[in-house]
């Protein structure tokens, strides 16, 4: 795959129109051609927190790629008539690109999580993708003032995978303060996918996947802790997509 990939206009932010299948060969494209593609993950919680959130959105804008991570940005994309082929799932982009690292001895770095749940990944991924080189792994407790040093250890491993498993907006802060200096082939933030694959949280069948209702399998374990958060997010997602939809027909 090569050239610039086709972008969609929504809810004041600029998506890539790419299928799972083109981001990944994209990421081997950058790997191949020792760039550094920076790729960021959009649903609907994180559409609404840059609404208000000057910082979280020019981290995310600034990403080389920017995918659809939730269904419901899908599912908005056509509502509003500017439809993205297909959901890109961050968890499904990270195991499809350690697999595809494995088949090519790609070297990768984990950075995030806590200490006893990035030793199970490691040792899950070395399980699971036997070709896949870990070059370095390091959990995500560190301060701001030794972030820098964080991301210059980074840099010396020379991983073609970064893979950062932290939480937003600290993973995409991170991301846009030292993607240059680090200059991995791929940046990819994971945010909890790290627990999924450790086997420290359970993710939703593949048929609640499907359906893209990962999040109410998630309500479903956790409804009290949850709830309050996602009828809040959820009510104000929709209203962003009805809001842009009438602006939209008041203009034509």
């Amino acid at each position: 795959m090569s050239g610039v990939a086709p972008r969609r206009a929504l809810l004041g932010m600029s998506l890539d129109a790419l299928t799972m299948e083109q981001t990944i060969a994209r990421c081997v494209e950058a790997v191949e051609n020792r760039e550094s593609l920076t790729i960021g993950v959009v649903n609907a919680a994180k559409a609404v927190n840059m609404s208000h959130d000057e910082l979280l959105r020019d981290s995310v804008t600034s990403c080389d790629l920017v995918v659809a991570d939730g269904q419901s940005v899908v599912w908005a994309s056509r509502f509003l008539g500017r439809p993205l082929p297909e959901r890109v799932a961050g968890i499904d982009l990270f195991t499809s690109l350690m697999e595809e690292g494995a088949r090519r001895s790609y070297r990768a770095y984990f950075l995030g999580a806590r200490p006893e749940v990035l030793e199970r990944l490691v040792a899950e991924v070395g399980r699971r993708y036997p070709g896949l080189e870990v070059a370095g792994a390091r959990d995500g407790y560190f301060t701001d003032d030794q972030a820098s040093d964080v991301a210059a250890r980074i840099g010396e491993a020379k991983p073609d995978l970064l893979f950062l498993g932290m939480t937003s907006p600290k993973k995409e802060i991170f991301l846009a303060r030292f993607a240059t200096d680090i200059h991995a082939g791929v940046i990819h933030g994971v945010g909890g996918s790290f627990d999924v694959l450790a086997g420290k949280v359970r993710r939703a069948p593949a048929l609640w996947q499907k359906l893209g209702m990962e999040w109410l399998y998630r309500f479903l374990q956790e409804p009290l802790r949850l709830g309050p958060r996602y009828v809040s997010t959820n009510t104000r997602f929709a209203w962003m997509v009805v809001k842009e939809y009438v602006q939209g027909r008041s203009k034509g």
